[in-house]
């Protein structure tokens, strides 16, 4: 009981701890969000966010690389700190531009993958990813 209660640091379990909130947070990004986006394309296409004046379908195509390609990536915890910015900025416009004048709970999603993606970014991977593996 007294280790269960322990406030000691244990770099086993940082690390299972990095893997699991990349998978989760990863995952459910890539099946919830980024996939409809992809499959649902045409319809999402013509009224999505406007992001930095570039279109609705541009600003579409640059959330769904964002959503599904860096998510991957972050899951396999490859060049992880660095692909998991653009989710990172995705969500932020998502709470502070989208979602800005609705009822908290329209941009709760926003604050909890944003919470989860800055953590990965500010912690790194962890040693069970690949970059883990390849940098000793």
């Amino acid at each position: 009981m007294r280790k269960f209660l322990s406030t000691n640091y244990s770099d086993g379990a940082f690390n299972f701890a990095m893997l699991l909130l990349r998978l989760s947070f990863g995952a459910l990004l890539i099946v919830n969000h980024g996939i409809p986006h992809l499959m649902h394309f045409g319809y999402y296409a013509h009224n999505f966010y406007n992001l930095l004046g570039i279109g609705s379908r541009n600003s579409l195509l640059l959330v769904i690389f964002a959503e599904v390609f860096c998510s991957i990536f972050v899951v396999l915890g490859l060049f992880t700190r660095l692909t998991v910015i653009p989710p990172l900025i995705v969500m932020l416009v998502a709470l502070f531009m989208v979602h800005a004048h609705q009822p908290f709970e329209k941009s709760e999603l926003a604050v909890l993958y944003g919470t989860a993606f800055m953590a990965i970014l500010f912690c790194g991977p962890g040693k069970i990813s690949i970059d883990g593996m390849t940098r000793g």
